[in-house]
C-alpha cells in the first residue's frame, strides 16, 4: 500500500462500503463517519454529529480561526452509489502506478481524505488559519441531498468547497437538475376491438417525440461555462398484458437546468407542450406529477473572493487557475442558495465515477491535499 498518509486514508475509506440505502445492497455512511471521527479525536480535532435518518448522521469536524466570526467549510459526502455492474473488487483498494481502485475512491472519498489531512495538518503544525473551518461529512448525496440541507440549516460562512471529481479544475457554474413524471391515461380494452379503448402507450410515443423535438431547442440555451441545457428520458413503463389496450404509461424525466434557469419556469414550458398535445390529438390525456427532485443550478461570480484566490493558488502551483463549470450537480448549490460562496474542486473525473471500473489519479489527491492546505492559511 502507498506510504503517504493521504493515500493510506483514502483506501481505508473505500474499504468501509457506504452504499446509500436508496441504492441495491446499500448500508449505513455509520461506518465512514465512525472512522473520521476516531481519526479525528486522535488528532485533538473537534467534532459532533448531526443526525439526518436514523444511524445515518453528519460529522463535523472544527478547527478554530484566528477570527471566530468568519468560516470556511470543507464539504465532502460520505455515501456512494451501488458495486452493481462493477467488474472490479469495490471495496478492495488496490493501487496499480498511479491510480487507486474502488467504489468511491473518486466520487468523492478521494477528495474528503485530501480535505481531512488538509485540516489535520494545520492542527498538527500548530498553525491558526485566518478564518475557522468545518469539514462537514454528509450523508445522502448520490440520492436526495438531505445531508447538505441539514447541514444548511442556520448555517453561515464566508467560502465553501465541495469535493467532487473535477480533474483539479476550479468549479463555479454547475447545472441543476429536475427530475419528474408524466403519467398518460388511457381506456383499457380487449386487444381484438382497439377502437373501444384509448392506448395510453401510443399516446406517449406521441409525448416522448415531442419531447425530443423539444430537447433540440435546448441546444440553443447554453451557459459559457456549464454549456447547453439537456432533458432525458430516463425510465418508462406501460401496459398490463399483450391482449389488452393499455390504460396507463409512465415516463420518468431528468432536465438538466442551467444556471440561473428556475425549475418553474421548464415545468411551465413542459405543461405547455402536453396542452398543446392535447388540442392536436382526441383522447390524449396527461398529467405531471410534482417533481422527484429540485436543484437548481451554481453560479458563484468569478470574481468572488474564494474563486479569485483558489485561481491564485492553481496558478502558483503550475495548475489551470480558470473558473470553470461542470454539466452535474453537486452540494455546491445548496450552500451558495444559503448565501456561501461556494466551490467545487476535487482530484478525478467525473468520467469514472458510478463506473464499473472506479479508480483516482494518486498524484491528483495529492495535489488537491495542498491546494485545500494552502486555501485554509490564505483565506481570510
Amino acid at each position: 500500500m502507498h506510504t503517504d498518509p493521504v493515500i493510506h486514508t483514502l483506501a481505508e475509506l473505500v474499504r468501509i462500503p457506504s452504499i446509500n440505502p436508496a441504492y441495491e445492497g446499500g448500508v449505513s455512511e455509520a461506518g465512514v463517519v465512525a472512522w473520521l471521527g476516531e481519526f479525528c479525536r486522535g488528532r485533538g480535532i473537534e467534532t459532533w454529529e448531526t443526525e439526518v435518518f436514523p444511524g445515518r448522521p453528519n460529522l463535523i469536524a472544527r478547527l478554530p480561526g484566528r477570527d471566530p466570526k468568519r468560516r470556511i467549510i470543507l464539504e465532502a459526502h460520505t455515501d456512494t452509489v451501488s458495486v452493481k455492474g462493477m467488474t472490479i473488487l469495490p471495496f478492495d483498494p488496490v493501487i496499480e502506478g498511479n491510480l487507486l481502485y474502488g467504489r468511491g475512491s473518486c466520487d468523492t472519498k478521494a477528495g474528503l481524505a485530501a480535505m481531512l489531512h488538509a485540516m489535520a495538518s494545520l492542527k498538527e503544525e500548530g498553525i491558526v488559519p485566518p478564518c475557522e473551518v468545518w469539514l462537514a461529512a454528509v450523508v445522502d448525496e448520490e440520492y436526495s441531498y438531505r445531508g447538505v440541507v441539514k447541514l444548511c440549516e442556520g448555517l453561515t460562512a464566508h467560502a465553501a468547497i465541495v469535493a467532487e471529481p473535477t480533474e483539479l479544475r476550479l468549479v463555479v457554474a454547475s447545472k441543476g437538475v429536475l427530475r419528474w413524471r408524466i403519467r398518460v391515461r388511457g381506456k383499457a380494452a380487449h386487444s381484438s376491438k382497439p377502437h373501444l379503448g384509448v392506448n395510453a402507450i401510443n399516446h406517449m410515443a406521441r409525448l416522448i417525440l415531442a419531447l425530443e423535438k423539444d430537447e433540440a431547442s435546448l441546444a440553443t440555451k447554453v451557459h459559457p461555462l456549464a454549456g447547453a441545457a439537456t432533458c432525458n428520458v430516463g425510465v418508462i413503463g406501460g401496459g398490463v398484458q399483450v391482449n389488452f389496450v393499455p390504460d396507463e404509461c409512465v415516463i420518468e424525466i431528468d432536465r438538466r437546468l442551467l444556471p440561473g434557469e428556475r425549475a418553474i419556469d421548464a415545468l411551465t414550458n413542459y405543461q405547455s407542450l402536453l396542452d398543446d398535445l392535447a388540442r392536436r390529438h382526441p383522447g390524449f390525456i396527461a398529467e405531471m406529477e410534482a417533481p422527484m427532485l429540485t436543484d437548481e443550478g451554481l453560479d458563484t461570480p468569478v470574481d468572488a473572493a474564494p474563486a479569485l484566490l483558489g485561481g491564485e493558488i492553481l496558478r502558483e502551483m503550475g495548475l489551470d487557475g480558470a473558473p470553470a463549470g461542470v454539466p452535474f450537480g453537486s452540494d455546491a448549490s445548496k450552500l451558495s442558495r444559503q448565501g456561501v460562496p461556494s466551490l467545487v474542486f476535487g482530484p478525478g473525473s467525473i468520467d469514472r465515477a458510478h463506473g464499473a471500473v472506479e479508480y483516482v489519479e494518486i498524484d491528483e489527491v495529492l495535489k488537491a491535499e495542498a491546494f485545500f492546505r494552502e486555501f485554509l492559511r490564505r483565506f481570510e
